[in-house]
């Protein structure tokens, strides 16, 4: 008799459900981490539009109607839509201010979500991302 080296048809077997178990637990999550990541860029940004409002308003007296009258110039988010700026809680823009972002594209699994900060910061009875806390970076 011959000595024939290999793998049983078992041994592969076994072998594919392990690796079937462990992508079933480990996509999911890479998958809520990349669109965490795409989530911090709306953040980022809302942010720098708060700082710059607040700039805008004391020099002003009042909000800014356009993010383009802000003093900073970035680009638009690659994965949301901006919203128009509204008047915030008290319905005047010389004392309150929404802004809203709209995930755009495919989200994985997730859906189309909206950040919303105001002049307090973000909004999280306003914004849909509040309802998937595995991806809202504020973890509220």
């Amino acid at each position: 008799m011959q000595n024939r080296r290999g793998f049983t048809l078992v041994e592969l077997a076994v072998v594919v459900v392990i690796l079937g178990v462990l992508a079933a637990f480990a996509v999911p999550r890479f998958l809520a981490s990349v669109e965490r990541s795409k989530a911090a860029e709306a953040f980022n940004y809302l942010s720098s539009v708060q700082a710059a409002q607040e700039r805008y308003h004391a020099r002003q007296g009042t909000y800014a109607t356009e993010v383009t009258e802000l003093d900073i110039k970035f680009t638009a988010p690659k994965y949301f839509t901006v919203g128009a700026v509204a008047a915030g809680s008290t319905g005047s823009l010389e004392d309150s201010w929404s802004l809203t972002l709209t995930r755009t594209g495919a989200s994985a699994g997730y859906g189309e979500y909206t950040v919303t900060f105001t002049e307090e910061g973000y909004d999280g009875e306003n914004s849909t991302i509040a309802d998937h806390a595995d991806i809202n970076p504020m973890q509220i």
